[in-house]
């Protein structure tokens, strides 16, 4: 059993008690065994973090690894016009395009910060993704995505409600639990208005059979979908997903933004998630989820960057930064303190993936996810020191993805030095490149054909 111990950091633990302290950690396997001044264990890898940070890794609470590839290709266009491009691209992904995309997105979310996340993949070649993932020793919730009510989409992004839970299900089987149990498997219906109630309820059920499994959709993220679920379902999207029995514990819905307030009562009472994405809602002029009120609510909500042509990037401190600030103009500059921002991105993250006893804070007995960071360099400075500036505040407000030094996943160093140990980036990128090259070639071959 491999160990590393990390040593001399000033540790933002985000634990109950919001202790910040410096001192060692001692990790044995996959866990935290120790964290105390002074640890005086051998262990087969020192880590020197004198004048650094050390926090638990980020997670990324929405992601598209299948959209990672096609980052730029629809910008400054409103959603539903920004759908018809990007799934023109999406469905004519191969396995190989599929698996060069998810690697780009992945390398790209280790570098700054991430070291979980809940991902919804697109309908085909979903054991790509789960490929990718494995390699590169990120944590992740993964699954395709489930589209059976789709007859006003291209044919490859069509499929039969029987079609996409038998396909759903034998991933879930051969997924679920691998990598050491780094790999969760989640349902991931796209959008109430392209599921059938049978879909949902369906997965609902596997999902509370099988612990560990969670439910990953979209909800109220653009104002015409609440006259869209009203038309199709008599009802807005959760008092529906409550009627049929698709909230709790075990659900996790992105952006959550044209909500009224039954629909918050019914995410509070069932402990349903709400995934945060402040950029991807600012960039399409989709709106601005009502977070400060949810939180009060005692709704749980996580961060999010949404897929890469959604956003144009998939870093955390820039989530972190703009979620800080958009809702201080409509409650005042009090609004959305650091302390709650990061909470959203660890902790809140940590409870959304299922994982809030093992991942999310430092504390002994848990997972070993945990970034190393240095002290901010220009971005950051001036700084009296971590204690006398509130270090916290400085890392929500000032602090960008190149301070992220080292990246622990699972016990396992995965990034060491800014340098990636289970990813080739120059290999990534090439192969990135030559991917969306073969999808516009396929898209151009296909029109011309017509």
């Amino acid at each position: 059993m491999t160990s590393v111990l990390i040593k001399n950091g000033y540790l933002v633990t985000m634990d109950s008690s919001d202790t910040r302290c410096y001192a060692d950690i001692f990790i044995e396997g996959k866990s935290i065994k120790e964290i105390a001044p002074g640890i005086s264990k051998k262990a087969d890898k020192v880590i020197d973090a004198t004048d650094m940070l050390v926090l638990p890794g980020f997670v990324q609470s929405h992601i598209h690894l299948c959209q990672s590839l096609l980052r730029g290709q629809a910008d400054d266009q409103p959603l539903m016009d920004w759908l018809d491009t990007i799934t023109s691209l999406e469905f004519r992904h191969t396995p190989e395009t599929l698996y060069a995309s998810a690697r780009i997105g992945i390398a790209e979310m280790i570098r700054s910060g991430t070291t979980s996340v809940i991902d919804m993949g697109t309908l085909h070649h979903q054991d790509s993704i789960f490929k990718a993932i494995q390699e590169s020793g990120i944590r992740a919730q993964a699954g395709k995505a489930m589209m059976d009510l789709t007859e006003n989409l291209p044919p490859l992004l069509r499929e039969s409600t029987d079609d996409s839970l038998k396909n759903s299900i034998d991933l879930m089987h051969r997924w679920h639990g691998k990598a050491d149990g780094r790999i969760r498997y989640g349902f991931a219906p796209r959008w109430q208005l392209w599921n059938t109630t049978e879909l949902l309820q369906t997965i609902k059920q596997e999902a509370d059979n099988n612990p560990g499994v969670g439910i990953h959709g979209h909800a109220g993220e653009i104002e015409f979908e609440v006259e869209a679920m009203i038309e199709q379902t008599g009802m807005r999207n959760f008092k529906y997903l409550e009627s049929i029995g698709v909230v709790g514990p075990n659900v996790q819905m992105a952006h959550c933004i044209w909500l009224d307030d039954a629909e918050y009562k019914v995410m509070a009472e069932t402990g349903t998630h709400a995934l945060h994405c402040p950029c991807c809602n600012t960039k399409l002029g989709s709106g601005i989820a009502k977070v400060p009120e949810m939180l009060a609510k005692g709704i749980n909500v996580a961060l999010g960057s949404d897929g890469a042509p959604s956003n144009n990037n998939l870093d955390m401190f820039i989530e972190m930064r703009l979620a800080s600030v958009i809702h201080k103009y409509r409650l005042g500059a009090e609004a959305m303190p650091a302390e709650d921002v990061l909470k959203m991105a660890t902790v809140g993250g940590a409870k959304a993936i299922g994982m809030a006893d093992q991942i999310g804070s430092l504390e002994e007995g848990k997972i070993a996810d945990i970034i190393i960071l240095d002290d901010g360099g220009l971005y950051a400075a001036p700084m009296r020191s971590f204690e006398e500036d509130d270090v916290v505040k400085r890392l929500v407000s000032s602090y960008q993805s190149a301070s992220v030094q080292t990246s622990i996943i699972d016990g396992q160093v995965v990034m060491e030095d800014r340098q990636l140990l289970t990813m080739d980036e120059t290999e990534i990128l090439k192969d990135g490149k030559k991917a969306l090259a073969d999808l516009w070639a396929r898209k151009r071959a296909d029109e011309a054909a017509l």
